[in-house]
């Protein structure tokens, strides 16, 4: 599909997905914009045909035509194709429909007060074992067990999450505490987290590079400050970052954190 980002000076899209969302904001704010036009119309035309001046009586029959109707009929029509020849397709395929590629890469991530935790399953591509009674916030906030043969390479990280371009990346998102919201918006994600639910989210980037993530949802004092960093890397820059971060982790003991 068309780049059309320029058109409303919108951010770079840097996802797969990010035309489909961008087509459905064009649209939707042509709607808006044919009826501002169309009401800011007929306020002028009732403005001078009904002034006191022309009609001194007032007219208690009102208009007999049906335009009105016409009108309201053909925004309903185009609001129905916009939400189902658009919007519910897009959320079916986006959204509930999670991509089944033995490629995909899958993150466990854990946002907190004032942070994001990203669990990965290292080479082996299996999450280990996790539970409360694993959990150190210094030293193992991801709660995993290192005892756990699936956790020897697992290995997480902090505000920063590293990713190959042209593969779907599927994260898991969790929260320790509050309610919290994913936003990646050159990704064009976004997603709330709820505690005590685990809500996946996915999208395959396009472009190499560093992008922010955010918090979108009010969640305390240091809101402001909850900032993270997707970075996009070529296949063969991730998979020796990757591999570095499994192999130390597998020296240490399984699931340290890595701040690179």
């Amino acid at each position: 599909m068309k780049d059309f980002t320029q058109w409303f000076n919108l951010p770079i899209n840097a996802s797969a997905h990010g035309h489909d969302i961008d087509f459905m904001i064009y649209i939707v704010h042509l709607l808006m914009l044919i009826l501002f036009v169309g009401w800011g119309i007929y306020f002028i035309i009732a403005l001078f045909r009904f002034h006191r001046s022309r009609h001194p009586k007032a007219n208690y029959h009102g208009t007999h035509t049906h335009v009105s109707s016409y009108i309201e009929v053909s925004v309903a029509i185009l609001e129905t194709i916009l939400l189902v020849g658009l919007s519910i397709p897009f959320w079916a395929k986006q959204v509930n429909a999670l991509p089944d590629r033995p490629d995909a890469i899958e993150i466990r991530l854990n946002a907190e007060q004032f942070a994001w935790n990203a669990h990965y399953p290292g080479a082996d591509g299996k999450f280990g074992k996790t539970g409360l009674e694993f959990f150190d916030k210094q030293a193992n906030p991801m709660g995993i067990d290192k005892n756990d043969p699936d956790a020897k390479d697992d290995f997480t990280t902090i505000n920063q999450v590293h990713l190959p371009i042209g593969k779907p990346a599927i994260l898991h998102l969790t929260s320790r505490d509050v309610m919290h919201s994913i936003g990646v918006p050159l990704m064009r994600v976004k997603q709330d987290i709820i505690p005590g639910m685990s809500i996946p989210t996915w999208f395959t980037p396009t472009k190499t590079g560093t992008y922010e993530i955010v918090c979108s949802q009010l969640c305390g004092l240091g809101h402001y400050r909850m900032k993270g960093f997707i970075t996009v890397h070529s296949q063969e820059d991730y998979d020796a970052w990757a591999s570095e971060q499994a192999s130390s982790a597998a020296e240490s003991g399984g699931g340290d954190d890595f701040w690179n």
